[in-house]
C-alpha cells in the first residue's frame, strides 16, 4: 500500500499546489477525467470563448440603430466549437504530460483513476480500464475534485437523452432549436450563446423569474429582456420528458394548465453539486453540509487534521477564482504549518456572461432586510451616462448598497455592458474599506467612459 506525504485529489486549481517548494516530498495526484478541472475544460474559459463569439453574432440585430446596417449570414458552428476547444483541449493534454513525464515532477506519481475513500486517510483508486484498484494513503490530503451537473428527478429524462454544460458545447451540428431547463447562470449564458448564433430558444423555468440569486431589481430586469429573445416559461412543472421523432420534448404544467415545449436538444441546466458523494469523505471523517459541501474552517482545513479542501468541493461560492485563492491559502499552509493564514471569503465577486452582463459582489436588498442591516441604496442608468448614450443602452443600471453612517459599501450589482469589469473599482474600494464619498471625489474618473456609472451610482448614494 503506498503512502505519501501528501495525496491531491483532483487537477484543476489543486494541480496548482505543488511547485518547486514540494521538490522534497513524495506527493500523488489522483484524477478520474481530463486535466485542468471544470474551469478549463467545461467551465468558465471555453463558455466565455463561446459568448464572445455570440456577441459578435448579435452585432447586426442592433447595429441599425446606430446608422449601421449589417447582416449576419451565418454561423460556422464546427469552426466556432473547433477555435475553442483546439486551444483549449492541447493545454489539458500539457498539463498531464507535465505531472506525468516532465524531470520536475519525479517526486509526483499520477494515479488516472477514480478515488473513493475506503478508511481513515486511506483512498482507493478505481479504473476504467479493468485493472484492479490501488490503495493509496498519506499523511496529508487535499481534497479538489470539484463538482458535476445536478440531474432533475424528471420522469423519462434519462431514456429521453439531454445535454449538461459538460456537453452540450461538443455537439456535432448546431441545432435548429433548443429548450433549457433551468433559470441560473449557466442556463441565462447558454441562452444568449444559442440565440445569438439563429437557434430557436426556450427557457423553462421553475421560479416565478431568472437569476432568481441576484439583486431583486437585477434579476427582473434581466428576466424582462431574456422574454424579449427567448420563450421563457416561468412558474413551470416538469411533468416529464419524452422523445419526439425529430428531438424532445418536456410536458409542463404551468399557471395556465398543461403545456409542451418541443426542441431538437435539451440543455439540462438546473445547477451543480458537488462531488463529494462520489469521494465518500465520510469514509475518512470528513463532514459536509447541507448541499454536500465539504466543511473546511478558515484555512481550508477540514474536521480531520491535515486533509484539506478547497473549490467546488468546498465552497458554496464555486466560482474559479475563489477556488485559486483557496488554492494559495492551502499551499502555504502546507509549507507552513505554524504560520497558517486565513482564506478572505468577506467580498466575493461573481458575474453572469450574458446579455446583458450582470455583476455582484456584497449583499443583495433582499440579504439587506433579512439580516437587519442598516442601508442606504442608489440607482445609476447606462443612459444616463454619455458613454451609455453612445450605445444606446436604456436597459442597464447600477445598483449601490452602503452603510448611512459610515458610508462604507454593502453590496454592488450591476446589468448591462462590459458589467464584470466596470465593477471591478467597487470589489477594490469594498476590500479595503474605501468608503463612497472618498471613492467618489478622491479620484479622477475618465471622461466619458463607463466607469462614470459607478462615479455617479456612488454620487447618488444618499449619504451625509
Amino acid at each position: 500500500m503506498p503512502h505519501y506525504d501528501l495525496v491531491i485529489v483532483g487537477t484543476g486549481s489543486g494541480n496548482s499546489i505543488l511547485d518547486p517548494r514540494f521538490a522534497d516530498w513524495n506527493t500523488a495526484i489522483v484524477e478520474k477525467g481530463t486535466f485542468g478541472g471544470t474551469c478549463l475544460n467545461v467551465g468558465c474559459i471555453p463558455t466565455k470563448m463561446f459568448v464572445h463569439a455570440a456577441n459578435v453574432a448579435a452585432t447586426p440585430a442592433t447595429s441599425s440603430k446606430f446608422g449601421v446596417d449589417e447582416e449576419l449570414t451565418g454561423v460556422r458552428w464546427r469552426d466556432v466549437r473547433d477555435r475553442i476547444f483546439g486551444r483549449i483541449d492541447p493545454i489539458a493534454a500539457g498539463g498531464r504530460e507535465y505531472r506525468v513525464q516532465h524531470e520536475d515532477n519525479k517526486n509526483v506519481t499520477v494515479y488516472e483513476g477514480e478515488g473513493r475513500f475506503t478508511g481513515h486517510k486511506e483512498l482507493q483508486v478505481s479504473y476504467s480500464d479493468g485493472r484492479p484498484p490501488e490503495t493509496i494513503t498519506a499523511d496529508k490530503f487535499v481534497l479538489a475534485a470539484g463538482g458535476r451537473p445536478v440531474i432533475p428527478d424528471v420522469p423519462g429524462l434519462a431514456e429521453t437523452g439531454y445535454h449538461t454544460s459538460d456537453t452540450v458545447m461538443r455537439l456535432d451540428e448546431l441545432p435548429s432549436s433548443i429548450v433549457i431547463l433551468g433559470g441560473g447562470y449557466i442556463a441565462a449564458e447558454f441562452a444568449h450563446v444559442f440565440a445569438s448564433f439563429g437557434v430557436d430558444v426556450t427557457v423553462v423555468n421553475r421560479s416565478g423569474a431568472l437569476l432568481r440569486s441576484e439583486d431583486d431589481d437585477v434579476s427582473a430586469r434581466f428576466t424582462e429582456l431574456a422574454a424579449q429573445r427567448f420563450d421563457v416559461r416561468l412558474d413551470r412543472k416538469t411533468v416529464r420528458a419524452r422523445k419526439t421523432a425529430s428531438g424532445v420534448a418536456l410536458d409542463l404544467e404551468g399557471p395556465e394548465g398543461a403545456e409542451t415545449v418541443e426542441a431538437d436538444v435539451l440543455l439540462v441546466a438546473t445547477g451543480r453539486k458537488p462531488n463529494s458523494d462520489l469521494l465518500d469523505v465520510a469514509a475518512t471523517g470528513v463532514t459536509t453540509g447541507e448541499r454536500g459541501h465539504v466543511v473546511v474552517d478558515e484555512y481550508q482545513q477540514t474536521v480531520v487534521d491535515g486533509i484539506y479542501a478547497l473549490g467546488d468541493l468546498s465552497s458554496v461560492f464555486e466560482l474559479k477564482h475563489v477556488a485559486n485563492h483557496e488554492q494559495r491559502v492551502v499551499q502555504h499552509n502546507l509549507l507552513h504549518p505554524d504560520e497558517r493564514i486565513e482564506a478572505d471569503h468577506r467580498f466575493v465577486p461573481h458575474a453572469v456572461f450574458t446579455s446583458p452582463q450582470v455583476a455582484s459582489v456584497g449583499l443583495t436588498e433582499r440579504e439587506a432586510r433579512e439580516r437587519g442591516v442598516s442601508y442606504v441604496t442608489s440607482h445609476q442608468d447606462y443612459a444616463g451616462i454619455a458613454y451609455g448614450w453612445a450605445m444606446e443602452d436604456t436597459t442597464g443600471f447600477a445598483k449601490l448598497l452602503a452603510d448611512p453612517a459610515t458610508g462604507q459599501l454593502l453590496g454592488a450589482h450591476i446589468i448591462g455592458p462590459q458589467a464584470s469589469s466596470v465593477i471591478q473599482p467597487l470589489i477594490q474600494a469594498m476590500s479595503f474599506g474605501l468608503d463612497a464619498k472618498s471613492m467618489a471625489r478622491g479620484q479622477y474618473w475618465i471622461h466619458p467612459a463607463m466607469p462614470e456609472l459607478v462615479e455617479n451610482a456612488l454620487l447618488n448614494l444618499p449619504l451625509d
